[in-house]
């Protein structure tokens, strides 16, 4: 899954929670199949369903059907085999030689975007629309206007979002080691000059220390942007287009992205950040944080690496405070509640297609829609009833039995080995259940990613949802100028960076905008202003 949602636990037990006594929960009512279906509707455990299912990421190997206790259940109770279609590490190759032979699985996992509509074009998917209102769950949590969002140019909806929201979300902020930050006098650390500041005293106290980690693909690079005015989110440097009245303007030329960069190449050159900030491995970062060598760092997975370097640390000197969180810096006169440093959209991660080759479509979409609703939500996240969690409370969230406190490695391993079993994830009714729980704890018993999302990151994330699906089509003019001007952008980014002095990062910029608009830049510009106002009017966003 996904490191920007962090909707896993950390660590690995020796035990499965099916190991558990409490580990053999009756099925509900509806599980057992004895409600009917007055209605013509799709009765889960009434009669087997097996579907094929493909995820179409290189990475992506689906576990074992069964093997843990959450599926175990789903297969005994509600009679659903979900058998999965490797891709042999050759996820995009799969595809099209499957695309080619019209040899399709029942069900496609995997990005929005070109492949789904090539698919689409193709004539090859199953429109959801007729099961919106029979099986209310992702019409409910996720709402008409994410819907919207998600319908193909033909006005139809092919495709079931995972990690959806209505609230927000997110890792990304600075994280600072606090024996460090302790024993430096804990100066303040709101503005950028206290943040330069500070970085500097740390590089004179500790040689070895890394006082600025902005991780791979210097993404705290990025998050630096937010600072440097109101309501600037990271958002506009991956879609390279900033708001500039009602059009999108350039973000090579903006003089808010060209001030940050040479801020970032003053923290270069004085050698307080990662000086292969762009070429590191998350390996190589994660050791330096395990190792309690960075002071400051900033990225999209923060919480994720926090709780990892903080339980690394602990591990070996039990009084080592670890990493905790600040609220985002900013340049004097910029608003601490307009800084973003990190961004969602109510769409979430990738999503889900059912295609024709499916026998009965609507039975997979009813098992789609029991997964993203409240029961299938705990019992995906959490396991089954009876286990980690026994009854519900008025509002629907899980009440956590004192296995879920007392048996952590158990519920660690059960969590990992179903995060990738997580394909219509709802954030919203997940997220609250977290913060619901970890919000009743004492402080030194609450989760490490759920207290400083509650109190830092959720707050800080900027809701981009009318920026999403905005780049063309790679086989079209707008889509090949589109890689022509990410490719001149990205690398005059990294000469910027290490550039001789900050006169120097003007004149990249420059050439670099004069470079894009040959490419075609205004004709990308064009095309995502088209989009975003369509996004806008979709949203009812002014």
């Amino acid at each position: 899954m996904t490191s920007a949602l962090v909707l896993s636990a950390c660590g690995n037990g020796d035990k499965g929670a099916a190991a558990s006594p409490a580990a053999t929960p009756k099925p509900s009512e509806a599980a057992k199949g004895t409600a009917a279906p007055s209605d013509g509707k799709f009765v889960l455990g009434q009669k087997p369903l097996e579907l094929s299912f493909y995820g179409n990421y290189d990475w992506y190997n689906m576990p074992v059907w069964g093997a843990d206790a959450a599926t175990k259940w789903i297969q005994d109770n509600l009679k659903v085999t979900v058998k999965p279609i490797p891709n042999g590490g050759k996820a995009a190759q799969k595809l099209s030689t499957m695309i080619a032979s019209k040899e399709l699985p029942d069900v496609i996992w995997g990005d929005r975007g070109p492949d789904v509509e090539k698919l689409r074009e193709a004539g090859m998917l199953v429109p959801l629309d007729p099961y919106l209102d029979k099986y209310p769950n992702l019409k409910k949590w996720a709402g008409d206007a994410t819907l919207n969002m998600l319908r193909s140019p033909d006005g139809k909806l092919y495709q079931f979002p995972n990690w959806y929201t209505q609230r927000p979300n997110g890792n990304a902020g600075y994280m600072i080691n606090k024996k460090i930050y302790d024993e430096l006098g804990s100066p303040k650390l709101e503005t950028l000059d206290e943040f330069h500041n500070y970085l500097k005293l740390v590089k004179s106290k500790y040689p070895d220390v890394t006082p600025f980690e902005p991780g791979i693909q210097g993404q705290g690079i990025d998050i630096l942007y937010s600072a440097f005015a109101n309501d600037n989110p990271v958002t506009h440097i991956p879609n390279r287009a900033k708001p500039n009245g009602d059009k999108l303007g350039s973000i090579i030329a903006d003089p808010v992205f060209r001030e940050s960069l040479q801020f970032a190449n003053k923290l270069y050159r004085e050698k307080l950040m990662t000086q292969d900030a762009l070429t590191q491995t998350q390996d190589q970062v994660k050791e330096k944080i395990n190792n309690g060598k960075v002071a400051i760092y900033a990225s999209s997975t923060g919480t994720e690496m926090g709780s990892a370097g903080t339980q690394a640390l602990k591990a070996k000197d039990p009084s080592h405070p670890g990493y905790t969180f600040i609220w985002p810096v900013r340049k004097d006169g910029v608003d601490k509640d307009k800084v973003w440093p990190g961004h969602y959209n109510t769409l979430g991660w990738n999503v889900a297609v059912i295609t024709k080759t499916a026998k009965d479509p609507e039975a997979i979409f009813a098992f789609w829609d029991w997964m993203t609703g409240d029961e299938g939500s705990r019992t995906l996240f959490w396991g089954p009833e009876g286990m980690y969690w026994k009854g519900t409370d008025a509002d629907g969230s899980p009440k956590f039995t004192d296995l879920y406190f007392s048996d952590q490695k158990g519920l660690a391993k059960l969590m990992n080995d179903l995060i990738n079993l997580q394909w219509t994830g709802n954030t919203t009714y997940i997220d609250t259940a977290k913060s619901k729980v970890e919000a009743a704890l004492p402080e030194d018993k609450k989760n490490y990613e759920t207290k400083w999302q509650s109190e830092v990151t959720w707050k800080t994330s900027y809701n981009w949802t009318q920026f999403v699906n905005m780049s063309p089509l790679p086989n079209t003019p707008e889509g090949i100028a589109n890689q022509s001007v990410k490719d001149i952008f990205l690398t005059a980014r990294a000469k910027a960076i290490q550039a001789g002095n900050e006169a120097d990062v003007i004149t990249i910029m420059d050439k670099a905008e004069k470079d894009a608009q040959a490419a075609g830049y205004d004709k990308v510009l064009q095309y995502q202003t088209t989009k975003w106002k369509e996004n806008k009017q979709k949203l009812g966003v002014k």
